[in-house]
């Protein structure tokens, strides 16, 4: 069985999305602070989390319409860039404004780069199929 590689960025980048999703709104004052050290200690940081977190839920949630419809297929994968290289440039913009920060943040920097291009590549790939 052969699946769309559209498919697979659009499962692998959901998938891959659910536990950062859920570490950053479940309970952010324990896991913010042992991931990073990070002190969440009052509602308004609380609020700030849970919102990311449903950004990242409904954002994944469309994606993994994009893979069940062909139609939304595309778009997904359109809303997908735009995400990942969001985040990847906001990170870029830390990374030169504030040093470099936890290892694990400059991880999440590469493969938002990596799977933003990609989406971008498969973009690009399939206009030219058509």
């Amino acid at each position: 069985m052969k699946i769309d590689k559209s498919c697979a960025l659009l499962l692998i980048a959901s998938f891959g999305l659910i536990p950062i999703a859920l570490s950053y709104g479940v309970n952010p004052e324990l896991s913010l602070n042992y991931l990073f050290e990070l002190d969440i200690n009052n509602v308004n940081g609380n609020h700030i989390f849970r919102a990311v977190m449903f950004l990242y839920i409904f954002n994944l949630a469309f994606w993994l319409l994009g893979v069940v419809r062909a139609s939304y297929r595309r778009i997904a994968l359109i809303a997908l860039s735009i995400f990942m290289l969001g985040l990847a440039m906001g990170r870029l913009l830390s990374f030169m404004l504030d040093g470099l920060p936890h290892w694990l943040l400059i991880l999440y920097f590469i493969l938002e780069f990596s799977i933003g291009f990609s989406a971008l590549f498969l973009i690009t790939q399939k206009q030219n199929e058509e």
